[in-house]
């Protein structure tokens, strides 16, 4: 297992950052470059989030959406959905936010090393995928077959057009996207992301998957992979939709003897089996 950095020792007091970039990927998303002070590397693990405040209009957890091996930049997308995020979109590069963090339970790429590698990504789930899929590619040697399906509701949603044409074009990746309802322009496969599951050749002994994106999707997934015979300690699930403090103090994220902020938002499919038997 890689050494990461622990949060900062006040888990409580952020940190001023310097937004650096500002990109608009969508109507709703944007992508954020976020400098440290003094350039140091936040030495996050893929899947891990920050905890990113706007004084006066409050604080909210968001997914890290860069690899830890691109240097001491990093990258958050950014939904607007409410007063924070809303605020957020309005900032410039330039503009200083607080961090928090890095918090929570991230993939460990170290253990998946010589193994294939299924992303199953769907919506904005791609976003902290993207962490884990640059960390794979900045050290591909180390990995096998590199699979990404990427599934959201519409054309107009779909997140990184420029990765997305960079994975297209490269061998050594297997990339298929899909939309729920196309429209007139789109060329490419409609249906939900589940279709794209049953054509793979898979060597399931063999291949870790790692699923994130909206609730009701999991399900679906979930089942269709069974179909697939994958074993459930293959799989990895994301449920960072729960968080709030990033600590673990408010209980806002608790699932019964687990607080989802610390423990997750990354879980082993086989102990998500067992918080979904104890509710």
């Amino acid at each position: 297992m890689e050494n990461f950095a622990l949060p900062t020792e006040d888990l409580y007091s952020p940190e001023i950052a310097t937004i650096t970039r500002v990109e608009t990927l969508t109507e709703s998303e944007k992508r954020f470059e976020i400098r440290m002070p003094g350039e140091k590397a936040l030495n996050h693990k893929p899947g891990q989030f920050v905890e990113v405040s706007i004084f006066g209009f409050g604080e909210a957890p968001i997914s890290i959406c860069s690899s830890p091996t691109r240097g001491p930049l990093f990258e958050l997308t950014v939904r607007a959905t409410g007063r924070l995020t809303d605020k957020m979109h309005l900032l410039s590069e330039g503009s200083q936010i607080g961090i928090r963090g890095p918090f929570g339970n991230g993939f460990d790429p170290g253990a998946f090393k010589g193994k294939d590698i299924l992303f199953v990504c769907g919506g904005i789930g791609l976003a902290p995928l993207k962490s884990l899929i640059d960390y794979t590619l900045d050290r591909r040697e180390d990995f096998g077959r590199i699979i990404i399906l990427y599934g959201t509701r519409n054309p107009s949603e779909i997140l990184f057009p420029e990765e997305i044409k960079t994975w297209q074009s490269r061998k050594d990746v297997e990339f298929a996207i899909t939309v729920d309802q196309a429209s007139e322009e789109w060329q490419g496969n409609v249906g939900v992301i589940t279709t794209l599951i049953p054509g793979l050749e898979l060597d399931v002994k063999n291949t870790i998957v790692t699923v994130v994106g909206p609730p009701v999707m999991y399900k679906f997934v979930l089942m269709s992979l069974k179909g697939k015979r994958i074993p459930d300690e293959n799989i990895y699930l994301s449920l960072e939709r729960r968080m709030k403090c990033g600590v673990g103090k408010c209980g806002h994220c608790q699932i019964n003897d687990t607080y989802v902020c610390q423990d997750g938002p990354v879980y082993h499919y086989p102990r998500v089996k067992q918080l979904e038997e104890a509710i």
